[in-house]
């Protein structure tokens, strides 16, 4: 009898992906199926990025590792980047887990459960990891119909001081361009309407393959694939965003006007310690320029607060910025203090407490910006992707300000009867919060 698979997936989109190519390549010689309790193999897909993602991903194996007792489970598999980094001590420290693959043998998942049934297996090659997906290789999507993640790159070059990144995904490498478009193709063939295009540093696009930034150029090509109508871009670095990008996205009416440009701190000493590059000032400029190219976009940022030796001056620097900046979004994080990272071996750390009081107060900030920007959307008229169909009979869904599952919603008054999950309407805002707009339907 063919045995059942489950993948269980933890961390980011881009791990996603990752997780999607597994199940397709597993699914070719096993029943795929979404619920672990009932799968005699289980891939637990994990993530190390910080501290309390590790927790997350050693809580889920062995949360997974209990249903070989109450479940059907036989063979229990870790991937992803804490296998990468820790392959080793999980499988000492794990007597349950009985496969270990790392983050560049995607491809050989199968071989690794396979040979996992009879004994213990570690899959993980020395040095840094090259894999690197192509159009071709089976993948079972996870998202929606409407809605895929596109890997153009993998890996990073900017040994950012406090990321593990480059060390458990390997260098920047960027997928051909002829690569990325058929995938799209095929996207679009099934169904897809909005397209997540993504890497570790999405803005550094070709540079690796082509001796330039190709994002411009790429973009407009996907563009021109019929189906699709929301190309959204994520994971910006904002040194590498040229106005031929900005022209680009402001050429293109398929382009979100939206953008996802991680800053992660507003003070340059602080920024250059954390070997990022380019100034506030600059990045600043940038903003400024993205907002009068497209005076509706919707502008997205990280912040980290409590990095080694952040004074209360520094910290007081980020403050102000984005108070003047006002963002739409802005994801703040407490510094996670990585081993075998340069910021994670300096002895000038802030005391957790600190961190998180550093945290709140931003996001204190932010709420009241939050709802100030959001108000701008009362009395005009949007694009909403629909979602979600209410109990009640109402309707759920985004604007092209609103990444899935990491922005706000809308929520559409009004029953509607001839509406299906995918379609995209015309919707009237007629209130706003901090994070979610209501509106009915343009008949």
């Amino acid at each position: 009898m063919t045995k059942k698979v489950a993948v269980v997936t933890l961390g980011c989109p881009k791990n996603q992906v990752d997780s999607e190519i597994m199940s397709g390549l597993l699914a070719q010689d096993y029943i795929f199926i979404e619920n672990p309790e009932e799968a005699d193999i289980i891939v637990v897909n994990t993530c190390t990025f910080i501290q309390s993602a590790k927790e997350e991903s050693i809580e889920t194996i062995f949360e997974m590792s209990r249903l070989k007792k109450s479940g059907s489970c036989q063979t229990l598999i870790a991937t992803g980047c804490l296998a990468q980094q820790y392959g080793k001590d999980l499988m000492q420290d794990i007597p349950e887990l009985d496969g270990v693959l790392g983050t560049g043998n995607i491809d050989e998942i199968t071989k690794l459960v396979q040979a996992s049934q009879g004994t213990r297996t570690m899959l993980i090659k020395g040095g840094t990891p090259k894999f690197l997906h192509d159009e071709l290789m089976p993948r079972k999507r996870s998202t929606p119909n409407y809605l895929a993640y596109v890997k153009v790159a993998e890996g990073c070059d900017n040994y950012c001081t406090y990321c593990v990144i480059p060390y458990v995904r390997g260098h920047f490498r960027s997928r051909p361009e002829e690569s990325v478009i058929r995938e799209v193709q095929e996207m679009a063939a099934q169904g897809v309407k909005e397209i997540m295009v993504m890497a570790q540093d999405t803005t550094r696009y070709g540079h690796d393959l082509y001796g330039e930034l190709r994002l411009p150029q790429l973009i407009q090509q996907l563009a021109r694939i019929e189906g699709i109508e929301w190309i959204r871009l994520m994971y910006c670095y904002p040194e590498r965003f040229t106005d031929e990008l900005i022209e680009t996205m402001r050429q293109e009416p398929k382009v979100c006007r939206y953008i996802d440009l991680p800053l992660q701190h507003a003070d340059n000493k602080i920024l250059k310690e954390m070997n990022r590059r380019g100034t506030i000032e600059e990045a600043e400029t940038l903003i400024e320029k993205l907002r009068d190219a497209m005076p509706d976009i919707t502008v997205r940022t990280t912040m980290i607060t409590g990095f080694p030796g952040e004074s209360e001056q520094e910290f007081q620097t980020m403050v102000d910025f984005i108070e003047r900046v006002q963002f739409d979004r802005l994801g703040v994080f407490t510094y996670s203090q990585e081993e075998n990272t340069p910021a994670g071996q300096r002895e000038d750390q802030i005391s957790p407490d600190v961190r998180e009081q550093r945290r709140e107060q931003i996001m204190q900030i932010q709420q009241k910006i939050s709802l100030e920007r959001q108000q701008r959307w009362v009395g005009r008229v949007v694009t909403v992707m629909l979602e979600q169909k209410q109990p009640d009979g109402q309707w759920m869904g985004r604007t092209e300000g609103d990444a899935p599952e990491i922005d706000g919603q809308v929520y559409i008054t009004g029953t509607q009867t001839s509406l299906q999950v995918g379609d995209m309407i015309k919707v009237c805002i007629l209130e706003a919060d901090n994070y979610d707009l209501i509106g009915e339907v343009v008949s």
